[in-house]
């Protein structure tokens, strides 16, 4: 069908993109350390483009129009639970909740409280804590009181605001990991990779005016429903289960990064 040709849903068509490869979640670097973080085989990005001009205010069609996509339907993947077998959405999405993630953040500084605060030594050594629990995470260090216990005195240390940013989201998720989650005992290599998949996923021209970079793409996380009920990213609701679209509506692509939490691979 021609891009100006009335369709479903305001005519959003999609197609996959097999040949974008996200070498952010690809490098050896990387896969090295999703599997010591259990989240190796359980994470993936997939790219789609499409055909229309993207409205911000129009994001819940938008995203209703990619389910129901007889491109996307055979091409989208997701882990049921907890098999760690890739397979498609097989179920007719009825409902979806599209929540806007702030995402402006153009440097790394953004983390430089973390060591001003006395959460990571200046060697980049992450404070050791006594062991407590915030379920269903087990709390040994000030990294992890920081982003889990809202009643630690260091907690305000990022806003409310920060910690809806995508640079904060993403950097959260890596930072907790998968079920068998061997913690890092030192920040960079969990800010390093942060880095690499936002600079992946995100698109970001040089404003003609001011000559400064600024963000182009829109960001959200994607929950959907079929009638037996949420049945995208996952039956099960964890916070580690995630999926979030990044859509850049200069080039018309939407990068798609997932995650369900799980036993990730261990050779």
């Amino acid at each position: 069908m021609a891009a100006g040709e009335p369709g479903h849903l305001g005519s959003y068509y999609f197609r996959f993109l097999p040949q974008k490869t996200f070498q952010s979640l690809t490098s050896q670097e990387t896969t090295s350390r999703l599997r010591q973080w259990s989240m190796l085989g359980r994470i993936k990005a997939q790219a789609f483009g499409f055909d229309q001009t993207f409205q911000a205010y129009r994001k819940d069609d938008f995203v209703m129009a990619f389910f129901k996509d007889p491109n996307v339907i055979p091409s989208l993947k997701l882990l049921p639970d907890p098999s760690g077998q890739w397979i498609t959405l097989g179920t007719e999405v009825k409902k979806i909740e599209a929540i806007n993630v702030p995402c402006t953040q153009l440097s790394m500084s953004f983390f430089n409280r973390l060591y001003n605060e006395d959460i990571v030594r200046d060697n980049g050594h992450i404070v050791k804590c006594l062991d407590s629990f915030c379920d269903p995470f087990l709390i040994s260090d000030e990294l992890r009181k920081v982003l889990l216990m809202e009643d630690s005195e260091k907690y305000e240390v990022f806003s409310q605001r920060d910690r809806e940013e995508f640079l904060f989201c993403l950097f959260k998720h890596l930072c907790l990991g998968g079920a068998l989650c061997q913690y890092e005992d030192v920040v960079n290599p969990y800010l390093e990779t942060t880095k690499l998949i936002y600079k992946d996923l995100v698109s970001v021209r040089k404003n003609p005016q001011t000559k400064k970079i600024q963000i182009t793409s829109s960001v959200f996380k994607v929950t959907a429903y079929d009638s037996a009920g949420i049945c995208y990213p996952s039956t099960k609701g964890h916070e580690q289960t995630f999926s979030y679209f990044i859509v850049d509506p200069i080039k018309r692509h939407v990068h798609v990064l997932y995650h369900c939490y799980g036993v990730g691979e261990m050779s």
